[in-house]
């Protein structure tokens, strides 16, 4: 039962099946019962957990992505990221492979920023987002076969001054840099 089913703005979900899959995600429909009794259908994306890397390299500079985002049709500024896998042993696992797959770079030290839920108006997605140290080139990228990714090195004042300006427009990378210098730098 989820820990807020007592609450008296809790709906209670009386069906569910998925309405929609391809390959990444589901499209879900609850049948609910509102707190005022009226009866509806819901629909959201069930999406998998998912890890964020905010990655440093040893000088202090930021490991960024350059990558093409069908959705939106352009190419997106952001941080590594991307699904946890059953074969991962735990979150801290997931990001290093992230880091790696995605970037080609390996990080010395790696701990925990914080945990978000992204859009949960239409989501289940949950992000962790992580820190990444000391990070360098000495791993071996392995992209997705639908990844189109370049990988640069920026500055954080240039990738905030970035995110503030509107030309990094990801809210996962925006997050975890404002997070990060609000709440651990």
């Amino acid at each position: 039962m989820p820990e807020d089913a007592d609450d008296a703005l809790a709906w209670e979900t009386t069906a569910s099946d998925v309405a929609y899959t391809c390959p990444g995600f589901d499209i879900v429909r609850d049948e609910v019962v509102l707190p005022d009794g009226t009866e509806s259908d819901y629909d959201y994306l069930d999406d998998d957990p998912a890890v964020v890397v905010l990655p440093f390299t040893p000088d202090g500079d930021v490991v960024v992505i350059e990558e093409w985002r069908q959705a939106v049709k352009r190419v997106n500024r952001g941080l590594p990221a991307g699904g946890v896998e059953t074969d991962d042993a735990d979150l801290t696992a997931a990001a290093r492979r992230e880091l790696e797959e995605e970037t080609g770079y390996e990080a010395d030290s790696l701990h925990a920023l914080t945990t978000v839920e992204p859009a949960n108006g239409i989501s289940n997605a949950v992000h962790h987002l992580f820190v990444a140290e000391g990070c360098t080139p000495t791993g071996e990228r392995d992209l997705d076969f639908n990844e189109s990714i370049r990988v640069a090195e920026t500055t954080p004042d240039a990738l905030r001054d970035a995110v503030r300006e509107g030309a990094c427009r990801d809210g996962r990378t925006a997050l975890a840099l404002l997070y990060y210098e609000a709440f651990e730098a």
